[in-house]
């Protein structure tokens, strides 16, 4: 769609993201050269799936990533939780939300703060729990304890995170 194109011009993102149409609407917000100002204004559109992708581009600022954060709807605040601009602020409020797929994303957000990963790697799901083991940003430490874990496919994830040490996978090694 023309919407979607990155050469579309600005003035015709204007246009289209007033368009009654949501599927118009949010292929708009998901252009990465959508204005900024188009962003801003459609973060509050009651349609979630426009919403998501303004959460999903990078080009997204921070204070309307901040806003969607709060969105009622798991799904956005999950993308928000994954975007490498969300700030440390907005992900350590995400990082204690009730679902677990939004925690989930902050564990695999390479820009998570270490405490905060120290904290996901004890989570009581263990989606969460495997976001963080193959997160590369984890500290070996955290690793280590990771793989320990009585879940086998977090164990498997953290033997293929690019810093597990080489103790660590020596003990992976033997695991069935």
């Amino acid at each position: 769609s023309v919407a979607l194109n990155p050469n579309t011009p600005p003035h015709v993102l204007e246009k289209m993201s007033k368009d009654e149409d949501w599927n118009v609407r949010r292929n708009v917000t998901s252009n990465q050269n959508c204005p900024t100002h188009i962003l801003e204004k459609l973060y509050k559109d009651e349609d979630s799936s426009v919403r998501y992708s303004i959460a999903n581009n990078p080009n997204a600022p921070t204070h309307v990533l901040e806003k969607l954060s709060k969105d009622k709807s798991w799904n956005v605040r999950c993308v928000v939780a994954r975007n490498p601009n969300t700030p440390a602020h907005v992900l350590e409020a995400l990082s204690k939300d009730n679902s677990d797929h939004v925690r989930g994303g902050v564990a695999s957000n390479q820009n998570t703060p270490t405490h905060l990963l120290e904290k996901l790697s004890k989570d009581k799901n263990w989606e969460v729990r495997w976001n963080v083991s193959g997160n590369p940003s984890t500290p070996t430490h955290v690793l280590e304890a990771l793989s320990k874990d009585e879940n086998s496919d977090i164990r498997g994830i953290v033997a293929n995170n690019p810093k597990v040490p080489p103790h660590v996978l020596e003990i992976l090694s033997k695991d069935n």
